[in-house]
């Protein structure tokens, strides 16, 4: 028998031992590094949330956030939309660069760059689960499951990542969570960080709220916007929008009042979204709306009595939405304190834009003003950011793709036009930080009518220009006039204003190389 060296053997131990402590290191390491959360939802605005307005609904769940972390007083959009908006945040660059600039004619590219195939190639877990609007299937996510096109409230379909579409029953809003939920405790590896983004399709049109909540709110009376009787004068684009709570909003598909002897441009849309429900979901919604539905035809309301009628069903039904998303986010924060995942996890909540809750009378979104540019951001930091309370500084979709990856240690991309928001979560207040933000809307002619513009604001001013059919400006004071009622482009003792504005949009349209600067330049 062939005898054995003791000294090889203590040197096969020695690197076996050695081989063992560098791969702990390794796992050590790998769990150091902070993993992401990233829940955004559809078309809800600050007005919505209690830790920005308190005037309508609480959300105790989305206020933990805030409390927990930071709150973001000034955040914006570049594109109010969905998919560009979505586009933007994945890529880190405006709708003229990724080349998502609408949602009627666009694809998204999906061979481009984007933030999670570059935390995909840093050892980073990616997994995205709910609405994606993108029309073309998810590429750089280990793990997706999403709505095809908008989704469904009702019983919904998924498309997997096998490309198979299957059907599931429930609400959509409590069964993206279990999906992401399901991902966190069963299917990712435990020995590598993660980026999970669960999107919501909540609190999108037509606003059908889960069973459990149909009841709510039904007896709260919502106060009224100073300008919801807005009547657009000096504002030429703004008169001619086709998203008026009174003339726009569809008694049947938007709410709910079906009944077989009525008709609406939208119902038979309406009647596929109802057809959707099983016979026990279908009990508790005419349980709530059929007595709705004979109270209103049996009442009749006219003029400015149905405008208010309409206004207060669809803050109700807006609101009932709301509040199955609250609690779905409070489920997942539990599930990530349960498990002790907080202090080494990144926990952000934003919206895709804000949304007109009958500001100018309108609902949607789309234009540069205040409510539909803002959108909600909050963040719970990961141990060793210290940041608490509000920051200030004016932010945009773009920032988020560099600070998740700076966040994770990975290079940012030299074609990311957005900032990392890092330093202002160290609490910092860099001196070179943006002073104005530029914005730029393309989806013209389609629904809502809403003419394409571009624009610049700074802390104090914004100006527009509506372009492509017309030729208009509009300048708003938003110090004074912070509901932007008054158009005082070309007014006496604007001059110097308008020219330095000007200026400033121009050096932000070359900063970011958007083409439109040469089909439209702007004149002094």
């Amino acid at each position: 028998m062939k005898s054995i060296d003791s000294n090889w053997l203590y040197t096969v131990a020695s690197f076996t031992v050695l081989g063992s402590l560098v791969s702990c290191q390794n796992a050590r390491k790998e769990a150091q590094r902070p993993n992401i959360v990233y829940i955004m939802t559809d078309d809800h605005t600050a007005q919505m949330m209690s830790c920005y307005d308190t005037r309508y609904i609480e959300t105790p769940n989305l206020d933990r956030i805030a409390r927990d972390g930071v709150r973001f007083t000034n955040s914006f959009v570049t594109n109010s939309l969905s998919g560009p908006s979505r586009a933007c945040m994945l890529t880190g660059k405006f709708s003229h660069k990724n080349g998502f600039t609408d949602n009627t004619t666009c694809k998204f590219d999906a061979s481009q760059q984007t933030m999670p195939k570059l935390l995909q190639q840093a050892g980073y877990q990616t997994a995205i689960v709910g609405k994606w609007h993108l029309e073309t299937l998810p590429t750089g996510f280990d793990f997706w499951e999403i709505l095809p096109g908008q989704g469904d409230y009702y019983n919904p379909n998924f498309i997997t990542q096998n490309n198979d579409t299957v059907h599931k029953r429930g609400y959509v809003t409590r069964i993206i969570t279990d999906t992401s939920l399901d991902w966190l405790q069963n299917r990712r590896d435990r020995e590598k960080p993660f980026c999970l983004f669960i999107h919501h399709k909540a609190i999108h049109r037509n606003w059908m709220a889960d069973t459990c909540d149909l009841t709510l709110y039904e007896d709260r009376e919502f106060s009224y916007p100073d300008n919801f009787f807005d009547n657009y004068e000096g504002r030429l684009a703004a008169a001619s929008q086709e998203m008026s709570i009174g003339k726009d909003m569809d008694l049947i598909y938007d709410l709910k009042m079906l009944r077989p002897d009525k008709d609406s441009r939208l119902k038979l849309v309406y009647e596929q979204l109802y057809g959707r429900m099983d016979s026990a979901q279908r009990a508790a919604w005419d349980n709530v709306y059929e007595p709705i539905i004979d109270r209103f035809y049996k009442e009749n309301p006219k003029g400015e009595d149905l405008i208010r009628w309409k206004y207060q069903r669809y803050m109700r039904d807006y609101a009932k939405t709301v509040k199955s998303l609250d609690d779905n986010v409070g489920r997942v924060l539990d599930y990530l304190e349960k498990e002790g995942m907080l202090d080494n996890t990144l926990v952000v909540y934003t919206s895709d834009q804000g949304f007109y809750m009958g500001e100018h009378g309108w609902f949607d979104k789309r234009f540069m003003y205040e409510e539909s540019m803002r959108t909600p951001l909050v963040m719970r930091l990961p141990k060793g950011f210290d940041k608490r309370g509000d920051i200030s500084q004016m932010v945009q979709n773009i920032d988020y793709a560099p600070t998740f990856l700076e966040l994770a240690g990975v290079a940012v991309s030299d074609d990311m036009q957005g900032e990392s928001l890092v330093p202002l979560l160290k609490g910092e207040s860099p001196a070179d930080w943006r002073t104005s933000m530029y914005y730029h809307f393309y989806e013209f002619p389609a629904e809502h009518m809403v003419k394409r513009h571009y624009g610049v604001r700074t802390d104090r001013y914004k100006l527009i220009h509506f372009y492509n059919d017309i030729d208009v400006w509009e300048l708003y004071d938003l110090q004074n006039d912070p509901y932007e009622m008054h158009n005082i482009y070309g007014r006496e003792g604007t001059e110097q204003i308008t020219s330095d504005l000007k200026k400033e949009l121009k050096r932000l349209q070359i900063q970011y190389d958007d083409p439109i600067l040469n089909e439209f330049p702007i004149g002094e």
